[in-house]
C-alpha cells in the first residue's frame, strides 16, 4: 500500500466544504494553516506538493453578498473572479510563513484536452516545481462554461496529477474512502482499503456526497480514480476535516496504480498516430540513445503538416524511425529551425522559443517499446 513517505510528487485535493465554513462562508483559517504545515514538513522530505483547491465562488459569494443556493452563471463567474483572488491570497498568506512560495494556475477542461494547451501547462506545472514553488490549481470558473468545465475538481485534480507525472494523488474528502454502500444511508456499509482495479462491481458501491458545498460525489471520485491509475498514479480517498489531514491521514482507500507515470506517458505517446517525421543525423540518434531531448541543430528533414503536441515520427539518416515523440513547434516553425541552434531560434522566428524540438520526457525510442512487447 502507497504512503505519503514515498511520494516524490503528491497532488492533493481540497474541496470548498474543508476550505470554506458552510454556515458562515468564511475561510476555516487555523484549518488552512494546519494543511500549510503538513506541505512544509511534505517538501523538506523531498517531495514535490500541488494544491488543487476549490472554494472561489464560496469565498467570493459572500464578498458580493450574493444569495445561498443555486447561482445563475453569470453571478457564479463574478463571484469565481473575486474569490479566486481571496482563495490565493489566503494560500500565499499560509505558506508564506515556512517561507514556501505559491503560483496560481488557473484551467479548464479544454487546456487538458488540446495537446498545444496541455504542454503549455506542462511545462507551465514543471518549471514551478524545479523554482520550488508551490502550484495552486483550480478551474477557471471566472471564464468556464458548461462546455469546457470540468464540473469537479476531483477529474481536475486527476488530469493535473497526469500532467505533473504525479506518484501520488490524495483525495480530502468528507468521508474516509470507499464503501460497499453510502455509509450516510447505510449502516451495514463496509469500508474498503485497497482497490486493485476499479470493477463494475466497485463502480456500482459509489453513492453520492452529502455536502451543501462540494460538487463531487464518490461517482466523480471513482471516475478520477481511473484517470490516474491509468496514467501511473496512485490515489488515496480520505478524511479532509480534521487539522493536518495529511500528517494525522488515518483510513483511507488506495487505488493501485496500473503502471508508473512514465511509462504510461510512454505507452500512452507511443499509441498515437504520427502527423509528420523529422529526419535526424548521427550525432541526433547518439544524442537520443543516451536520454537527451531532440535539439533542432540535429534535424536534417522536416516532412509533414503537423501542429504543436502533435505526435511526430524520428527517423535515422538510413530512414529506420528510431522514436516517437510531441513536436512542441509547427511543421512550418520546424523547418526554419531546422539545422540551427537552439541560440539561433529567436532570430529565426522571431521569439523566443523552447531549446528542445522535442523533448525528452515527451519521446519514447523505439528501443524501448521493444523491451516491452
Amino acid at each position: 500500500m502507497a504512503t505519503l513517505d514515498s511520494a516524490r510528487t503528491l497532488v492533493v485535493k481540497i474541496g470548498s466544504a474543508l476550505l470554506v465554513d458552510a454556515a458562515s462562508g468564511k475561510l476555516r483559517e487555523e484549518w488552512l494553516k494546519s494543511l500549510a504545515d503538513d506541505v512544509a514538513t511534505l517538501r523538506t522530505r523531498g517531495t514535490q506538493v500541488i494544491l488543487v483547491s476549490s472554494g472561489s465562488i464560496a469565498l467570493g459569494r459572500r464578498v458580493l453578498e450574493l444569495p445561498d443556493g443555486p447561482l445563475a452563471l453569470e453571478q457564479a463567474q463574478a463571484a469565481a473572479s473575486v474569490g479566486q483572488i481571496q482563495l490565493a491570497r489566503a494560500y500565499e498568506n499560509a505558506l508564506a510563513p515556512h517561507g514556501i512560495t505559491t503560483g496560481q494556475i488557473l484551467v479548464t477542461l479544454e487546456d487538458s484536452a488540446d495537446r498545444r494547451r496541455y504542454l503549455n501547462a506542462r511545462a507551465t506545472m514543471q518549471t514551478l516545481l524545479a523554482l520550488g514553488v508551490t502550484p495552486i490549481v483550480n478551474e477557471n470558473d471566472s471564464i468556464a462554461t458548461d462546455e469546457i468545465r470540468y464540473g469537479d475538481n476531483d477529474r481536475l485534480a486527476a488530469q493535473v496529477a497526469v500532467l505533473a507525472g504525479a506518484d501520488q494523488l490524495i483525495l480530502l474528502s468528507d468521508v474516509d474512502g470507499l464503501y460497499t454502500a453510502n455509509p450516510n444511508v447505510n449502516a451495514a456499509a463496509e469500508h474498503i482499503g485497497t482497490v486493485q482495479k476499479i470493477t463494475a462491481e466497485i463502480e456500482a458501491m459509489a453513492g453520492e456526497g452529502t455536502s451543501g458545498l462540494s460538487k463531487g460525489g464518490m461517482i466523480t471520485k471513482l471516475m478520477a480514480a481511473k484517470i490516474a491509475t491509468e496514467a501511473g498514479c496512485a490515489m488515496a480517498i480520505t478524511l479532509g476535516t480534521p487539522h493536518n489531514p495529511l500528517s494525522t491521514m488515518g483510513r483511507a482507500t488506495w487505488f493501485t496504480p496500473q503502471s508508473d507515470p512514465q511509462t504510461a506517458r510512454k505507452a500512452w505517446i507511443a499509441a498515437m498516430k504520427p502527423r509528420g517525421a523529422l529526419s535526424i543525423d548521427t550525432g541526433a540518434v547518439a544524442a537520443l540513445h543516451k536520454g537527451k531531448s531532440l535539439l533542432p541543430a540535429g534535424v536534417s528533414a522536416v516532412s509533414g503538416q503537423f501542429g504543436r503536441g502533435d505526435p511526430v515520427s524520428i527517423t535515422a539518416p538510413d530512414g529506420q524511425v528510431i522514436a516517437t515523440g510531441l513536436a512542441r513547434y509547427t511543421a512550418a516553425e520546424a523547418r526554419l529551425i531546422a539545422g540551427h541552434q537552439s541560440a539561433d531560434i529567436e532570430a529565426t522566428l522571431g521569439y523566443k522559443g523552447r531549446a528542445a524540438l522535442v523533448h525528452r520526457d515527451d519521446m519514447i525510442l523505439q528501443s524501448h517499446l521493444a523491451k516491452n512487447t
